[in-house]
């Protein structure tokens, strides 16, 4: 049964015949860990808190600073110098006191993942690079989780949700662009907006994955580019020959993906 102060503050959407009581009952249910609050990690964590994802993991071992503020807006300038999980938490908790939100002011490894991850029902990737995102699939992948992915670069950006059974991160990427050839947002800048809009579709992804909403983009890539405003959908395909997913993986356990994301590196 729902307390009355959950009746009136999660309404609008109890109202939504595809969600109602029982489907707000599985937001307090359910456990959603977000890698990164940063750019993509901020709207989804605002969304899934409002929404009443009952608990909420936040992995993230870097400090707020002040170009961080164009488009991580979980942040504000109080906040630089403050590590990025603390200030998360102090914002979310005021926006919904409510929802249990546990802090992971770490990096994440090979090392820790799995334990990390195992206790999750779901993991949004909001991170910004290669190794990470490697790192989060191949972890998912063993712990059959399902991944909320999303990416972006100057306006464009990406959004997929990897389930298990389906195609996976190495399934679309089988290798890592050399080092240096594909630039960061730090290299070639990203609008906030575009930041805004993938994480508020990562978001949406969660909350009907875990309702149990059909469609959802589970084998499908989302393309979207916000200074033509067009979106675009491409089926994905499960690789038999995945290292991981497929029919004879050679990745069971998970390996040094610093390592993996740099062997290509010139000299």
């Amino acid at each position: 049964m729902l307390k009355p102060e959950q009746i009136e503050r999660y309404s609008r959407q109890i109202l939504l015949r595809e969600i109602g009581g029982q489907g707000q009952k599985k937001l307090l249910d359910s456990k959603v860990l977000i890698v990164g609050i940063g750019g993509l990690g901020s709207p989804v964590a605002l969304y899934l808190a409002a929404a009443g994802v009952g608990t909420l993991g936040l992995i993230d071992h870097e400090h707020v600073e002040l170009s961080n503020l164009q488009r991580q807006i979980l942040h504000d300038s109080g906040d630089v110098g403050q590590r990025k999980v603390e200030s998360a938490i102090k914002k979310l908790t005021a926006l919904n006191p409510e929802v249990k939100l546990i802090a992971h002011s770490e990096k994440l490894s090979s090392a820790n993942a799995l334990e990390i991850l195992k206790n999750y029902d779901l993991i949004v990737d909001g991170s910004d690079n290669f190794p990470t995102r490697y790192l989060v699939n191949d972890a998912c992948v063993i712990l059959k989780k399902p991944n909320v992915f999303g990416s972006v670069l100057r306006f464009e950006g990406h959004v997929t949700v990897f389930a298990p059974g389906g195609p996976c991160y190495r399934c679309l990427f089988p290798a890592p662009p050399t080092p240096g050839t594909v630039p960061t947002c730090a290299e070639a800048g990203v609008l906030g907006t575009v930041t805004g809009l993938i994480g508020t579709l990562q978001a949406n992804e969660t909350l009907k994955f875990l309702l149990g909403l059909q469609p959802t983009l589970v084998g499908k890539l989302l393309l979207v580019d916000a200074l033509t405003l067009r979106f675009e959908e491409i089926q994905l395909k499960k690789s038999s020959e995945c290292p991981v997913c497929g029919t004879r993986p050679s990745i069971k356990k998970l390996i040094d993906h610093e390592e993996f994301c740099n062997r290509l590196k010139t000299t």
